[in-house]
């Protein structure tokens, strides 16, 4: 079983704080957030009027509901930066999406922005059991994305020394974990997966590696996967959730002690939930769309932003702030298969459940005619690859999708290592090949 860490005295006291010091100090905060946006951005000053809103119209947090959305359009709409609220040259740093779909989505900070940053992920390590003098292994990528750098920066802030290794390399990887003997691990979840493989591969034990925590997130992940990954190196699994336009990695983080959901970081970041078809506020509990409103950020205020991840708000347990449920998916990574809803989060679940198939997957949806296809492609364990009835075991798995989503598949069981590795960043677990 993994090594629990807990210290629940090292606690902030805005983690002890009652709900209502908690919403009093929310308020304020969305108050001045609010005039500065309207004093500075543009975009913001000609919505709010739009919708015929000013910032003294909020006098309570339910208020927020009366302002409208920001998307990931409106950043693409004021590229590069046309929604910084300070002049360029007090940016201290900037960061941005891949722009694979588009232009990139460009992010900043002042330096007062790096510093809670910073503040936040180091408050985000200590919820995940992390301590001053622990050695951390950053394998997230370096660079535009922030994941890397988040994570370098709070481990400092922390006290922690760092390895600042980024992704790809794998059998690097392992020797610098094998030689450095880092006591936590930060990297999205399927790269720990190939990670541990690459162990096997070696042939060593990922069980008696020195690493005691994993910090995983940029990417959804399941209980199944987190208990695969727990089995399989003897480490506590911990989920971390940020997003770049809000802040990076660190806006909400598992605690150790309960692993039941990210914590809401609610002293910087005022969450919502909606119906992502009408935007209507939903109460906390119900599955919907997240959204986010900023409430200390300098350079890049942003007022209800919708990140099209869907999920449940939850109430405190180990801290005093509200939780989120792990994610669905995504509302714009959502597949519809002849009528029938599907995330790729539901297959993962299926595949981790059969005992001779690995953590690996992958979604191939295709058009035949006028009809939608999908093919789930899986692999076998290494211990089951001279064994196994592959024929036998994607039946079982095709008929399990049929009884629990309610979509035919066709279900490929491959051989070990037979699907592309990410090295660097997020899995892909979605080939869409219908013409758009």
């Amino acid at each position: 079983m993994p090594v629990k860490r807990s210290r629940a005295e090292e606690l902030e006291p805005i983690e002890r704080a009652s709900r209502d010091e908690i919403e009093a100090l929310q308020l304020a905060r969305l108050q001045a957030t609010l005039v500065r946006a309207y004093q500075h951005v543009p975009h913001y000053r000609q919505a709010f009027d739009a919708g015929g809103v000013q910032p003294a119209d909020c006098r309570s947090l339910a208020d927020l509901a009366k302002f409208p959305f920001t998307n990931k359009a409106d950043l693409r709409a004021n590229y590069p930066f046309g929604l910084f609220a300070v002049p360029r040259e007090q940016v201290a740093r900037v960061h941005a999406s891949s722009g694979t779909t588009g232009k990139p989505t460009v992010v900043g900070y002042t330096k007062n922005d790096i510093d809670t940053w910073a503040g936040l992920m180091a408050r985000s390590l200590r919820a995940s059991g992390a301590r001053a003098g622990d050695l951390v292994h950053v394998a997230y990528g370096y660079g535009l994305f922030t994941g890397g750098l988040g994570a370098h920066y709070g481990a400092e802030a922390l006290g922690c020394t760092v390895i600042p290794m980024s992704g790809g390399q794998t059998e690097k990887q392992v020797q610098l974990i094998q030689d450095l003997k880092p006591d936590v691990i930060m990297v999205t979840p399927s790269y720990m997966q190939v990670i541990i493989e690459e162990f096997r591969r070696q042939g060593l034990d990922p069980r008696a590696m020195s690493v005691q925590i994993g910090v995983f997130g940029a990417e959804p992940w399941t209980e199944a996967m987190r208990a695969e990954i727990e089995a399989g190196a003897a480490i506590d699994a911990v989920d971390i959730y940020g997003l770049s336009e809000v802040m990076g990695p660190g806006v909400a983080n598992e605690c150790i002690e309960s692993k039941d959901g990210p914590v809401i970081w609610e002293d910087h970041f005022l969450p919502e939930i909606i119906d992502p078809e009408t935007g209507a506020v939903l109460p906390d509990g119900s599955e919907g769309e997240l959204v986010f409103t900023t409430l200390t950020k300098e350079a890049l205020p942003l007022i209800r932003y919708r990140t099209r991840d869907l999920t449940r708000l939850l109430p405190p347990t180990s801290r005093s702030m509200r939780r989120m449920a792990k994610l669905v998916g995504r509302s714009d990574d959502m597949l519809i298969i002849r009528g029938v809803n599907l995330f790729p989060t539901q297959i993962e679940e299926l595949v981790l459940q059969h005992g001779a198939l690995a953590g690996q997957y992958q979604l191939v949806v295709s058009r035949e005619a006028l009809l939608d296809e999908l093919t789930v492609r899986c692999e076998l364990l290494p211990s089951q690859a001279q064994t196994a009835d592959r024929a036998a075991i994607a039946a079982v798995l095709q008929q399990r999708i049929k009884d629990l989503i309610g979509v035919s598949a066709q279900v490929d069981v491959g051989l070990p290592d037979s699907i592309e590795r990410t090295l660097v960043g997020k899995a892909r677990r979605v080939i869409d090949r219908r013409p758009r």
